[in-house]
């Protein structure tokens, strides 16, 4: 358990879960930024403590999470089998192979463990969003709001379930409530572009262009390389009748990737402008 762990290895695991050592959970799509980790270090320092107890469901569960950040599937996969196995009631790592069924495309086998952990733990939040997530993914969009609104009463300050449920809204045509839970998870999270560029794209579907343009903004500043948060934020700039920062927006994301059809009509309707500098400074005239 992890009272044999070593207290580097605590540190290190500490850094790796985003100093949550008790979860050990990997972060999800969509949400929260992996944390940069030494994984040579914390798969060695792991590895010593199973060899001592080829059992020790934590550690086993934990070192599966390091493989599945490095994209080690089949050993991630491996270790998360070998931890089941070794404390069958034990939630976390049905839930963390439920992910990595889900980033490797295997839905059903990603809701089985879903389910399965909520067999184990009926309020466990991360398994409530992951299966949302599965089902939204899926087309089932009902089971996913279901499954977001309970995650949201059980834990309403995290940004996830809001952020996901947002998109429900958004497929729905319901931008209103999109731009509502957007900015719920934006304020419960500010760093991540995706709730931005979500944002970004309902208040441009409902012509609210000047604070659509900001939002965009705000994920190209985050992510510069964002060839489609160019793009949209140079819609967003034509709209609002800036035509010249729309040329730079739409020049940056031909750039970044030529083939963009959004920024290629785009600069098509209002001229290349001085887009051809490939001016970056843009945001100290915001």
């Amino acid at each position: 358990m992890f009272s044999r762990f070593s207290p580097a290895l605590a540190l290190s695991c500490a850094l790796l879960l985003g100093g949550c050592v008790t979860n050990s959970m990997l972060p999800d799509l969509g949400g929260d930024r992996e944390a940069e980790v030494n994984p040579a270090a914390n798969i060695a320092s792991l590895s010593e403590v199973i060899q001592k107890n080829p059992a020790d469901a934590h550690a086993l569960n934990i070192r599966g999470a390091v493989y599945a950040q490095q994209g080690r599937s089949s050993e991630a996969l491996a270790d998360f089998n070998a931890s089941i196995a070794a404390q069958p009631n034990y939630v976390q790592p049905f839930v963390n192979r439920a992910l990595l069924y889900r980033r490797l495309g295997k839905v059903e086998l990603a809701l089985a463990d879903y389910n399965r952990a909520l067999e184990i733990d009926p309020n466990y939040y991360q398994a409530i969003v992951g299966r949302g997530t599965v089902f939204r993914q899926s087309g089932h969009t009902m089971e996913a709001l279901n499954d977001f609104e309970r995650a949201i009463k059980i834990k309403s300050d995290d940004a996830q379930a809001f952020y996901n449920r947002g998109l429900i809204y958004q497929t729905r045509g319901m931008h209103d409530f999109a731009i509502d839970d957007f900015t719920s998870a934006i304020g419960l999270n500010p760093s991540v572009p995706e709730s931005y560029f979500s944002r970004g794209t309902s208040r441009l579907t409902i012509n609210d262009n000047k604070r659509a343009a900001e939002d965009f903004a705000e994920v190209v500043r985050m992510n510069p390389n964002s060839a489609d948060g160019w793009a949209q934020r140079g819609i967003a700039l034509e709209r609002s009748g800036d035509k010249n920062e729309a040329a730079k927006a739409y020049g940056d994301a031909l750039n970044l990737d030529p083939s963009n059809k959004i920024a290629r009509e785009g600069q098509s309707r209002v001229g290349a402008g001085d887009a051809v500098d490939n001016v970056r400074g843009l945001f100290s005239r915001r």
